[in-house]
């Protein structure tokens, strides 16, 4: 490959990633732990033996697979940050939540990200 076709391979693998991540939904750290110090509710998704193996500190559990049954209980004006294990539940939960009607849902990702 010449310089210029690996510059831009390079240029395209970077849009890629950006854009991945853009459209992944995720918030950043940052923003998550300012939504929840502003008062939002910090939802951990996952089972219920994973919650109590450890979880972030203040999070309340609804396991997603339950999460259309106990969300019933929540007020949809209060900002909502979902997180999991990965990333997959919590994209699952947001597009539940929003669906039930919740006014702010964001999406964490993975609890690593907190």
């Amino acid at each position: 490959m010449s310089p210029s076709q690996i510059a831009l391979a390079v240029c395209v693998t970077l849009f890629a990633v950006y854009f991945i991540a853009a459209k992944s939904g995720q918030i950043s750290q940052e923003e998550a732990h300012k939504l929840v110090k502003d008062g939002a509710l910090l939802m951990d998704v996952r089972t219920e033996q994973e919650f109590s193996s450890g979880h972030i500190q203040g999070a309340v559990n609804h396991p997603v697979s339950a999460l259309e049954k106990s969300a019933q209980k929540l007020k949809k004006e209060q900002t909502v940050v979902v997180y999991c294990r990965s990333g997959a539940r919590s994209s699952r939960a947001k597009r539940i939540l929003e669906k039930m009607g919740f006014k702010r849902v964001e999406n964490l990702g993975a609890m690593s990200n907190w």
